[in-house]
């Protein structure tokens, strides 16, 4: 492989610009004031309510800081809340509320017609091959090198 032409992280970057634009104007165009980070996070605790930062973190791939600024700007909204973790004082568990869930709710058939937009002519196996290419990326670069 010619490594000098083989510049695949130019492709990704291309891509999450797009994909990131497309969300970003379909939550503008149907009046949901999120972006695609808040969609993420609000994404998981509709999915598992209660979540902690730090598995909200991990979850998205994002650091702490982030994560924590993401969801104060979703607090602000009034679309999710934090509360003290009863087992931990220094934990806060991430809880959406009424009007978090229901942008969630507005939210899920935009997001799955572009889900959809963008898996035209792809298959679930070339679903399942990106994610095993980009995984193994990532392990890669985790890696020490040889």
């Amino acid at each position: 492989m010619d490594n000098n032409t083989k510049n695949f992280g130019a492709f990704l970057d291309r891509t999450l610009k797009i994909i990131r634009h497309n969300y970003l104007k379909a939550f503008r165009d149907n009046d949901l004031d999120i972006t695609t980070e808040q969609w993420v996070i609000l994404d998981r605790l509709y999915k598992e309510d209660g979540l902690s930062q730090n598995e909200l973190a991990s979850d998205s791939f994002k650091n702490a800081p982030t994560i924590s600024r993401i969801i104060d700007l979703l607090c602000k909204k009034g679309l999710t809340q934090r509360k003290q973790s009863s087992a931990d004082r220094r934990s806060f568990h991430v809880f959406l509320t009424d009007q978090g869930r229901k942008t969630c709710q507005r939210a899920y058939p935009i997001v799955n017609g572009l889900r959809a937009q963008g898996w035209q002519e792809l298959s679930d196996q070339d679903y399942d091959d990106l994610l095993r290419i980009l995984n193994q990326i990532a392990e890669n670069f985790r890696s020490p090198t040889p």
